[in-house]
């Protein structure tokens, strides 16, 4: 581990192990043993194909229990094929006869991986690879990151906060409302994520048949290469060429890639308010802030999820540009970028449990929050000046301008200003009640 080049199998591999089953090198081997002994089973149970008969009982059995059994252990001895054969796929071909071998389904071997292209393997293990990862791991944390934001947004729905736009003091809000605002953002892509299709093929060097029907040309390929790749979970690309074009996985990544996006903002406005001092950290005992400054306690969480997010989103844009491009019916550009699958999503996964743990420790700092509030009584020149206009008091806007542009304004200046408005009593009233506190619109309901 502290040899590892890639901090997922390093320093971070307890946080991202998870996804090690669906994208290790014995995940994608697993994957493609699942995928070439279910072809193998259901070329058995198809009438047209006389010479490989329905498999009984106990061979579906010894077939089961490969998959079954098959551990790290088993997938070196694949990776000791691989290296007499030096291309994996047949690897994983050729480990499947030698277990065989010494079984009543000896005589039928040469079924396995019967007309197949490498690709129809291929296509099929990562499409698995893919859907389980998202389905188990990522939509999962995914879920529950946005949960406790939703949480903390119901918990503070009511506290005022001084907002900024420009990076100046503008109209207040809530902090609960504000981190609303990120959570509908983040169940967006979630929903987007949940709907996503994951899709298959299983026809031939250049997605014809044209090998299986040479040799059982009366055999519905189509319907049984549909019925195949349903039969694993996935939806059947019926029209492609040697490879399935990965649209889909653009798709995905695409998906993955603008929640994180969103989150990355989340992260730095999180990273502004305590900046600003809006949350205080919970202090964790035994942990150093700075190596010189001993007071301190830095946003370290969120920075590790930005920084994360970055590696992660440079992955994914990659990964959803490159993979749709394919010279021709095939080159093998894509299968050295696919093996990069896991390490998009590791970051990614890195950085939504770097966020949640950055959200476990705020504390809101209400001195901070009502100190900023009474500082800015300027902001009450929106309301006045728009309840001005209502009722025509000419230059409304400039008035309030003159009075509060560039200036200190506290509560004396801006009630002093309202008593003076000839505006009905009602309206006069209500300008007198509001404060930079109460100012906050339906911000709550919101």
């Amino acid at each position: 581990m502290i040899s590892s080049l890639n901090p997922l199998d390093g320093r971070y591999s307890n946080k991202v192990s998870d996804l090690a089953p669906y994208f290790s090198e014995y995940g994608l081997i697993k994957h493609r043993l699942i995928v070439e002994i279910s072809f193998f089973m259901m070329l058995s149970s198809e009438p047209g194909i006389k010479e490989l008969p329905a498999f009984s009982d106990k061979e579906l059995k010894i077939l089961e229990n490969i998959i079954k059994n098959f551990d790290e252990k088993e997938a070196e001895k694949v990776k000791r094929i691989e290296k007499t054969t030096n291309h994996d796929v047949k690897a994983v071909e050729y480990y499947i006869k030698e277990k065989l071998e010494k079984t009543s389904l000896k005589k039928h071997l040469e079924f396995i991986h019967f007309a197949c292209t490498s690709e129809d393997i291929n296509n099929l293990s990562h499409a698995l690879m893919l859907k389980g990862a998202i389905t188990d791991i990522m939509l999962p944390e995914m879920n529950l990151l946005n949960k406790k934001i939703t949480q903390l947004a119901s918990k503070w729905k009511k506290t005022p906060l001084l907002c900024m736009t420009h990076g100046q003091p503008a109209s207040p809000s809530t902090v609960g409302k504000e981190l609303k605002v990120f959570a509908k953002r983040l169940q967006r892509q979630i929903d987007h994520l949940k709907k996503q299709e994951f899709l298959g093929k299983l026809n031939g060097a250049t997605g014809n048949f044209n090998a299986h029907l040479s040799a059982y040309p009366k055999v519905n390929w189509m319907k049984l290469s549909k019925n195949f790749v349903q039969h694993l979970g996935l939806k059947h690309n019926p029209l492609t060429t040697q490879i399935e074009e990965h649209d889909f996985q653009s798709e995905t990544f695409d998906a993955i890639a603008r929640f994180n996006t969103v989150l990355m903002d989340l992260n730095r406005d999180l990273w502004m308010y305590i900046s600003r001092g809006v949350f205080k950290q919970k202090v964790v005992t035994g942990e150093v802030g700075s190596s010189t400054m001993p007071h301190k306690v830095n946003p370290i969480d969120f920075e590790n999820s930005e920084g994360n997010i970055g590696l992660a989103n440079a992955l994914l844009r990659h990964l959803s540009e490159k993979l749709p491009l394919s010279r021709m019916q095939r080159d093998l550009t894509d299968s050295t970028v696919q093996r990069n699958n896991g390490v998009a999503l590791g970051y990614s996964l890195l950085a939504y449990k770097s966020t949640l743990k950055g959200l476990s420790k705020l504390e809101l700092n209400k001195k901070v929050i009502q100190k900023e509030l009474d500082q800015n009584w300027a902001l009450l020149a929106e309301p006045i000046q728009t309840v001005m206009r209502k009722h025509a008091v000419p230059k409304a806007y400039e008035k309030l301008k003159e009075l509060t542009r560039g200036k200190t304004v506290n509560k004396k200046v801006v009630q002093e200003f309202v008593k003076n408005l000839k505006i009905p009593k009602e309206d006069k009233e209500r300008l007198m009640k509001l404060t930079p506190e109460n100012y906050i619109g339906m911000a709550d309901k919101l």
